[in-house]
């Protein structure tokens, strides 16, 4: 048979690579920032693209979609030429996926610094920045299932399974979840609201994390470590019930993420027994990734790549046994809302991710430069130090949730909270966020360790280059199966059919959550004292998620006698149904915000949001002084976002809309007369006149500022329906 030479395209890996060690390096530095903010709430005070709020979500996108997703390119460019024998469809679209991705993570980079955001937890990117997306995607899968067409080996090998899956779900997950209404080039609102917008949110958030963080990553291991160990997988009858029940479970789990919400019981327990179910898999997947080291157990103890695999696989085994776990109710109750939920995804995160994208990395460099590792021995120490780093982030964080969740739960004889002061809690868990600096740290010391031994094989080995192999054309046999064929093994030959088989596998749990969610009323009771939000209210509201609040602060009361007794009525269906977005949150740094509405003073918000410590001692919440600016509040698109809001199902009259401007002035000016009302504020107020006055500057009256707006919004929360009164708890 004769055989045809062509070139594996090395440079596009080598592209990947440098972009997952520069990005991680970012990401990371990032949220390292983010844990010392906990310790100093003020530590960049007054700047408002350093704020919390505002890095928090670059954090996320850079470690999931810059570090992660780099990682995942990498790892498929190289596996799926080799596993295809044959090069990439198109280097143009190769280079227009590497380049066009990086365009987008410079984007998010920027956008989400300067308050550009919708919000929704791992989807913050704004509508232009979601079309990118979409488009570099499917030139993703173009050139994927252009090179799987063109292959010169018959069957599709486990790892192509996967790729496959993880291409058709992201894109229907990213599309789905992202429709939303454009106000402007960067403002927009999510078509959902409410518990619809939470159930979609949450259908793609958690499988985001599946099928983007999970099953790319077990198509690497299925290719790097059987390569590493230089052993076959150990059970391809495994790898198929691994494949198919995996994919098919994992996506209608989504609603473990929202039990003891406002969403309907069916959906939440719908949740819960696909969540269960999802243990099988999960440890199919494991055991077969670590009994691939059978009998080279000895070499793990030398070998640095190893040792980085073996670590991955077995944190992704705790991480999908702690997550079923997570979506019992007993278990949630407990766990919702506090750092438990951070140890857990740092679990998945740092030890699946990072250390399979090390693993790969360490492989991969002397491999592509034709020499070997700087340092086998820095290796080691890189492992041993993100190991210890993991130890010190997660356990603290586990203690803290525990923490949290008891002190919130405890009640006196008498019936009232042990703990009524939410600071309380917060006081007693900063230990804990001590150790996870300490151990974000050690993290980031090995990720540097990492990127000088890597720079170093560069410089001391060749430049990649393509690289030259050589295999017989693949001949055509026809679609039927062959006499003896197993079905699987005709599935394998013939890429169509699997990509549709698995598109089918994906659909249908999304369909029967979502559609009736949406499309049946009766999940969704209509309160009729509820109100669309006043001009003023969603303009403030908008600030609220420019701001990030949604990231420390919940806006779910959930049926447990200690939220009811501390914030005030369980949260119902129909209060969010002029919600777009919804903002429920998935974690309580702070109280939970729902029912805050008309419990303090327009001064009390004032001075909380200029200095959190004056009104709240011991608050780890940074000031916001930014909105207090001497420029005024920017309404010039409030009648394009009523108008908006309306097309969605916001009832706002025409006269409404005509009037916004007016209403906004009115009801502003109302809340500057409360404030009026402190002497402190004239006081200060009197002061910033004059000051403003010796620069030469234009004064801005206080009723139409930021900050005002934002108070509106907050005096707004939860007072549609009645609310018991917990002042003087």
């Amino acid at each position: 048979m004769e055989m045809q030479q062509f070139y594996y395209d090395n440079k596009i890996v080598k592209k990947f690579l440098y972009a997952t060690i520069i990005f991680g390096v970012v990401g990371m530095v990032v949220g390292l920032l983010l844990a010392f903010f906990f310790l100093f709430p003020n530590l960049t005070d007054g700047i408002s693209w350093l704020s919390f709020g505002r890095l928090r979500p670059l954090h996320t996108n850079a470690v999931i979609f810059a570090f992660v997703g780099n990682a995942m390119f990498a790892g498929v460019y190289y596996s799926l030429q080799r596993l295809l024998k044959a090069r990439m469809f198109s280097d143009f679209l190769s280079n227009v996926n590497f380049w066009g991705w990086q365009l987008i993570i410079v984007a998010a980079a920027v956008s989400l610094p300067l308050g550009y955001t919708s919000s929704k937890e791992y989807a913050e990117l704004e509508w232009p920045i979601d079309i990118a997306i979409a488009l570099i995607w499917v030139v993703f899968g173009i050139n994927m299932i252009g090179t799987i067409l063109r292959r010169r080996e018959r069957h599709l090998y486990v790892a192509i399974w996967f790729y496959i899956a993880t291409f058709v779900t992201v894109a229907v997950l990213h599309i789905f979840n992202s429709i939303e209404f454009p106000v402007s080039f960067t403002k927009s609102y999510s078509v959902y609201a409410g518990v619809q917008d939470a159930l979609v949110q949450w259908w793609y958030g958690h499988n985001a994390v599946a099928f983007f963080l999970t099953t790319p990553f077990l198509g690497l291991m299925y290719y790097f470590v059987p390569k590493a160990a230089n052993r076959p997988v150990y059970s391809y009858r495994l790898s198929i019930v691994h494949f198919w029940s995996l994919i098919f479970i994992y996506i209608w789990a989504g609603p473990h993420h929202l039990l003891y919400s406002a969403l309907p019981n069916w959906a939440q327990n719908l949740g819960v027994v696909f969540s269960v179910m999802l243990i099988a898999p999960s440890w199919g997947g494991m055991i077969n990734g670590l009994l691939t080291l059978r009998g080279v157990w000895d070499k793990v103890r030398v070998d640095p790549v190893l040792k980085f695999f073996v670590v991955a696989i077995t944190g992704y085994g705790m991480a999908t046994f702690e997550g079923p776990m997570l979506s019992l109710k007993n278990v949630n109750a407990i766990a919702h809302f506090t750092d438990w939920i951070i140890a857990h995804v740092h679990v998945g995160a740092l030890a699946w991710n990072g250390f399979m994208a090390f693993g790969i990395i360490y492989w991969l460099i002397p491999r592509m430069t034709k020499g070997p590792l700087f340092s086998t021995k820095l290796a080691n120490w890189h492992f041993w130090l993100g190991t210890l780093g993991i130890v010190l982030y997660a356990l603290p964080m586990y203690v803290a949730g525990f923490v949290q969740a008891s002190m919130w739960k405890q009640f006196n004889p008498d019936g009232t909270l042990t703990y009524g002061n939410f600071l309380e809690t917060v006081n007693q868990i900063m230990p804990m966020y001590w150790m996870r600096a300490i151990g974000g740290t050690m993290y980031i010391i090995g990720m540097l360790i990492l990127v000088y031994n890597i720079i170093k094989t560069i410089k001391a080995n060749a430049a990649v280059t393509d690289e030259l192999a050589e295999a017989p054309e693949l001949q055509k046999i026809g679609s039927a199966r062959v006499k003896g064929e197993k079905f699987h093994g005709w599935l394998e030959r013939r890429p169509i059919q699997l990509t549709i088989l698995a598109t089918v596998a994906i659909l249908v749990g999304g369909i029967i959550q979502i559609v009736p969610t949406i499309m049946v009323k009766s999940n969704i009771p209509t309160i009729s004292s509820v109100k669309p939000y006043t001009p003023l209210e969603l303009e403030g509201r908008d600030l609220y998620i420019r701001e990030g609040c949604v990231s420390c602060h919940s806006q779910m009361v959930r049926p447990f006698r200690s939220e009811v007794e501390r914030y005030g009525p369980q949260a119902k269906a129909g209060e969010f149904v002029y919600d777009h977005p919804f903002l429920w949150g998935s974690k309580r740094t702070g109280p939970d915000l729902l029912r805050i509405g008309g419990k303090y003073n327009d001064n009390w918000h004032f001075n909380h949001m200029w200095d959190p410590q004056s009104t709240s001692a011991g608050s780890i919440m940074p000031g916001y002084k930014w909105l207090f600016d001497n420029k005024p509040l920017d309404i010039s698109n409030i009648e394009k976002k009523m108008k908006v809001m309306r097309e969605l199902g916001v009832p706002y009259t025409d006269y409404e809309i005509e009037t916004a401007t007016q209403h906004i002035e009115a009801q502003a000016k109302k809340i500057e007369q409360n404030l009026n009302a402190d002497p402190d504020f004239v006081k200060s107020y009197a002061e910033s006149r004059k000051k403003a006055a010796a620069k030469g500057e234009g004064f801005v009256p206080m009723h139409q500022r930021e900050i005002v707006a934002l108070i509106a919004y907050l005096q707004r929360l939860g007072t549609d329906i009645k609310v018991k009164d917990n002042s003087k708890k």
